[in-house]
């Protein structure tokens, strides 16, 4: 694949990114088995003169770089995530849309875990930090988020603490998951922005500092943490059992 392509793997994935961006599949390959469900997306590529083919397990393993294929890759182009900005807030909060902030995760499998919950739970969009330990939107994220990735809305900050003050000033709750010492997880008013941490480092302290509140799962004792991607699932839902604030697409 060319520098600027990133592998789509999985039917749910795959035809996620065609309903929501069609013309970002620049080749599409599939096994015999699942030939039988994509007749639409071979039409809609033949239409538009794209290559599409049906290929043996060796090459779809080849062309998503992973044995985790589930019999469907697409080849798309690998666009920059647009910016997010003050402006935005004040329009998502106008709306009442609840929204979550990366803080440097940087495991590809753990952001596509998060995206995938958020699009279940119908949180509409997420912003991730532009550190370069943060990680993006790639073959791996895509396939464990199982269409979650374009189900969602996801842009992108160059630094996390000035964009939370501006989610803050818009009227934003903003409430960062902390391993410990936060206050147990209640419903606030809508909107809120949950704002999760790195893996090992967890929220940097600006962006700490940056939050309305810090919130801490409760757990028994035995182990010291959650993994983000399941912190991130409980946050979400207890957050979002309050029912304020309205659920769209983005």
């Amino acid at each position: 694949m060319r520098d600027n392509e990133i592998a789509i793997c999985g039917l749910a994935a795959v035809r996620a990114r065609f309903q929501r961006d069609a013309p970002s599949i620049v080749r599409l390959f599939f096994d015999h088995p699942t030939s039988k469900k994509v007749g639409i997306l071979c039409r809609a590529l033949a239409s538009s003169r794209r290559p599409y083919r049906c290929v043996e397990p060796s090459e779809l393993e080849r062309v998503a770089g992973s044995v985790h294929h589930g019999g469907i890759v697409a080849v798309v182009e690998d666009r920059p995530l647009a910016t997010a900005t003050a402006g935005d807030a004040a329009a998502w909060c106008r709306r009442r849309e609840n929204l979550l902030v990366l803080d440097r995760v940087g495991n590809a499998h753990n952001l596509g875990a998060i995206a995938r919950t958020a699009a279940f739970l119908g949180v509409p969009r997420m912003v991730i930090a532009g550190d370069p330990a943060s990680a993006r939107p790639g073959a791996a994220a895509y396939r464990v988020a199982e269409g979650g990735l374009d189900a969602i809305e996801v842009l992108s900050v160059p630094e996390v603490a000035p964009f939370l003050r501006s989610l803050s000033a818009a009227g934003y709750d903003v409430v960062g998951a902390a391993s410990r010492g936060g206050a147990a997880p209640s419903r606030p008013p809508a909107p809120w922005a949950l704002v999760l941490g790195n893996e090992e480092h967890g929220l940097a302290p600006a962006v700490a500092s940056a939050c309305s509140r810090l919130l801490t799962i409760p757990g028994g004792g035995r182990v010291e943490s959650l993994n983000v991607s399941a912190a991130a699932a409980i946050l979400m839902h207890e957050l979002g059992r309050g029912g304020g604030g309205r659920r769209r697409a983005p």
